[in-house]
């Protein structure tokens, strides 16, 4: 059985080194939406593969970490990264260029780790993330996986 999730957040940011100079070097932003699919062949105690309740506790607070704030690449000039820190409040600091699909990688580990973490509650058993979407613009999207979440190739971050 297969259920699904949406979140939603507000983010600003620059995608260094990517071919369109106006997403290269402005700051821009989206509304951003997030779409968790779980699957397990298992229920748990209530009659359900994962209860929505217990999303709205960890996994809403993660991807509310990056609502209406700015997403930072660190590896970025030093003087930007200390005047935008300066001047939000909310700010994300990334070890990657924060695009759609670092965004997918970054948030399926994160809700991939705590899912693991929470396993145990209720007799939830055997779910598993089977994808991520996210959606930066009405057009545009992309999907995380776990072998490209976890890949080495796409790029090195702390939460590994």
């Amino acid at each position: 059985m297969i259920i699904r999730k949406l979140f939603k957040f507000e983010n600003a940011h620059i995608v260094r080194g990517c071919s369109s100079q106006r997403c290269r070097a402005s700051v821009h932003g989206h509304s951003y939406k997030i779409e968790v699919l779980f699957e397990s062949d298992y229920l748990d105690n209530g009659q359900m593969v994962y209860d929505f309740g217990l999303m709205k506790q960890g996994m809403k607070a993660l991807i509310d970490s990056f609502d209406h704030s700015i997403a930072l690449w660190s590896g970025d000039e030093p003087q930007y990264l200390e005047d935008m820190k300066r001047h939000s409040q909310r700010w994300v600091e990334l070890p990657v260029s924060p695009s759609a699909e670092q965004f997918s990688r970054i948030i399926f580990v994160m809700i991939d780790k705590l899912l693991g973490c929470q396993q145990s509650i209720n007799d939830v058993r055997q779910v598993n993330m089977r994808r991520m979407t996210d959606r930066e613009t009405y057009m545009g999207s992309a999907q995380g996986f776990h072998a490209a979440a976890y890949s080495q190739h796409y790029g090195l971050y702390a939460v590994q």
